[in-house]
């Protein structure tokens, strides 16, 4: 089976919303020209000398993602500065490439003896990954085919390499990317052996003998004593054999990732299964309420199904990027609104949350709950609860970079009989169906409010279904076009409204998707969530915060019977939507030198104010917390 879809080209899409658009403009501005600094600073850009000491071995990759949020940045905004600066970083890493094509800054100038000798721990072609995501993203959408060309030598390389045949090495890596990157290689140049290869570490990764084993030996190492420890890296079992998603969850969704579009490509129904059982128990048991994934923060995994702590969330912000890349790759092949509504949830909570409202400062752990008095003590686990400008592991924040300059290809996607609009935001579009250009001008104030008007514009009138997402938020969505309503339940298929028509020049469609606050439960099984609920309206998950509630949030207990109002607040926090109502606490009467007694607190009424989780810590630093006990 071929991808049904495709995404709208960045550069076609214009977004003028008051979520996304200031994100993206934050983006450019700011944090980009900031990761410079920050990279040049510390060494990154300078590594492909092959000079310095130091180099760690996924340098590569942070130096790569910067590149390609620049080239998606450069896209749709030129800046002669920063073109500048990219094209001195491909320079010198060109330069750098060795004959054979091999190109790893570390190996070439730590270990040049060494390549390709521990593929389970050294990120060789997970960094190799990067730079081919890079290099694709600057010659499709830069039109700068130089890194490209180095890039296709480095794959070339590696399929020489790496393969069943006589002579080649049956590895795979232990950060698996490199995958998801040769498909877009594959599609970019149409040479199928990029395909060949992407399949080739897909299927061979898990098989017996296990190569992890046999590349200890080879260099002198003990082989892991209990194998199925190799679930970290997704290697415990072949992929086509496993049944929940396993180990580092970056790692493993960029993996899924690459599956899902393997299995597209080639048709590959038993891929394409195995990438659904493995989205089924990701959505349905090891999915954050943020859209976080990743609860362990030993080994930054996944841990057991329905295993979500909040204040010992590790939920990385790399891992949710990576879920909206298998989210969107799902979505692709299969129009199904499940998959956008994790693409949604990721986006608009978690990794929203994950960047500060002005650019410069990073989450890499997103926790649903924070006590700031363990950070005082050191104890509040490996990264601190609140953003940073840097990290020592960078990979956070140019992923983030490389995710909002390119957040206009996640919007719509289309075929040649198919228009689909995935994100509600404010702004134009333009999409080639079958030949005939149709433009989208989309009004709307989401994601604060529900009510979202399409205007269709093209020149000649053209037959296509404008397919519409209707998200699993909203109980009772409505629809009409030109003022008469539409019966949705006639058009709908997996969560998608089709309205197959004939369409002409002004043609107007009107979504409305009434936002109605929503006291969320988890399941039984979430231990750390009994008896609590979240808070959302529409797709925006919210949180409490000290500067609104005080201290002890986790003293504050919600009656059942109490109702939570929505208000739009101007100006707080760039503009936004609260939710305030009554709720209670306990009294501290009567607890003078005690820690416990047997008589209970008597309640106390008192005020509770909400804001979006994903605009929480752009303010003075506190306590936070998601899950709020209901009384």
């Amino acid at each position: 089976m071929k991808t049904r879809m495709t995404p709208i080209a960045l550069e076609k899409v214009e977004l003028r919303d008051s979520f996304l658009a200031p994100r993206i403009a934050a983006n450019r501005k700011a944090t980009i020209p900031g990761l410079y600094e920050s990279l040049r600073r510390n060494g990154r850009l300078d590594s492909f000398r092959l000079k310095n000491g130091g180099v760690h071995i996924f340098w590569d990759s942070d130096g790569a993602k910067w590149v390609e949020a620049a080239a998606y940045s450069l896209a749709v905004h030129p800046d002669p500065e920063l073109e500048k600066r990219v094209d001195a970083y491909v320079d010198l890493m060109c330069r750098a490439q060795a004959r054979d094509g091999y190109l790893n800054s570390y190996y070439q100038t730590m270990e040049p003896d060494r390549r390709w000798t521990d593929l389970m721990r050294n990120h060789e072609l997970y960094c190799a990954g990067h730079l081919i995501e890079a290099a694709v993203a600057l010659q499709e959408h830069c039109g700068k085919p130089r890194m490209l060309e180095a890039l296709c030598r480095y794959a070339d390389h590696i399929g020489s390499t790496f393969g069943t045949g006589k002579g080649k090495k049956r590895g795979y890596c232990g950060h698996p990317e490199i995958e998801l990157a040769l498909m877009r290689l594959y599609r970019a140049t149409s040479r199928g052996e990029y395909l060949d290869l992407a399949s080739y570490f897909i299927d061979e990764r898990g098989r017996k003998p296990h190569y992890y084993d046999t590349e200890a030996a080879g260099a002198g190492r003990k082989p892991e004593a209990d194998p199925q420890r190799y679930d970290y890296y997704q290697a415990h079992r072949p992929l086509r054999d496993q049944t929940t998603a396993e180990g580092h969850a970056v790692r493993a969704c960029y993996l899924f990732a690459g599956m899902a579009d393997v299995a597209a490509e080639t048709g590959d129904a038993g891929l394409r299964k195995a990438c659904r059982r493995l989205w089924d128990n990701i959505e349905g048991k090891r999915l954050y309420v943020t859209g976080g994934i990743g609860s362990g923060v030993h080994q930054e995994r996944f841990t057991v199904d329905y295993d979500l702590p909040d204040e010992r969330a590790y939920s990385e912000t790399c891992a949710s990027i990576a879920l909206i890349f298998f989210a969107q790759r799902m979505l692709h092949a299969d129009l199904d609104r499940r998959y956008a509504d994790v693409m949604e949830q990721a986006l608009y909570n978690c990794v929203a949350a994950s960047v500060s409202l002005d650019g410069t400062r990073f989450f890499y752990a997103n926790r649903l709950a924070v006590y700031p008095k363990l950070l005082q003590r050191g104890i509040s686990g490996e990264f601190p609860p609140f953003r940073d400008a840097w990290f020592q592991c960078a990979c956070c924040p140019p992923n983030i970079a490389r995710l909002f300059a390119s957040l206009g290809g996640y919007v719509a996607s289309a075929s040649k009989d198919a228009l689909a609009l995935h994100l509600y935001a404010a702004g134009d579009l333009k999409a080639d169906l079958g030949g005939k250009e149709v433009k989208l001008s989309v009004d709307t104030k989401y994601p604060w409010d529900g009510r979202v008007r399409i205007r269709v514009s093209l020149k000649d009138p053209a037959a296509f279904s404008l397919c519409l997402r209707l998200p699993a938020w909203c109980a009772r969505p409505q629809l009409s076009l030109g003022g008469k309503r539409l019966a949705i339940s006639r058009m709908e298929k997996a969560g998608y409204a089709h309205v197959a028509r004939t369409w002409r020049d002004g043609d107007a469609v009107e979504l409305d998707l009434p936002m109605e606050v929503q006291r969320l439960s988890a399941h039984p099984s979430v231990r750390q969530a009994s008896g609590m609920v979240a808070l959302r309206r529409g797709p925006i998950v919210y949180c409490l915060e000290e500067c609104d509630n005080g201290a002890d949030l986790a003293d504050i207990s919600l009656p059942r019977s109490s109702k939570l109002a929505a208000h739009w607040e101007k100006s707080l926090l760039g503009g936004c939507v609260t939710l305030t109502g009554k709720a209670l606490r306990r009294d501290r009467k009567g607890w003078d030198g005690l820690l416990y007694r047997p008589s209970p607190s008597r309640r106390k009424t008192a005020s509770l104010k909400a804001v979006p989780y994903c605009l929480w810590d752009n303010r003075k630093e506190g306590e936070m917390r998601v899950w709020i006990r209901e009384e």
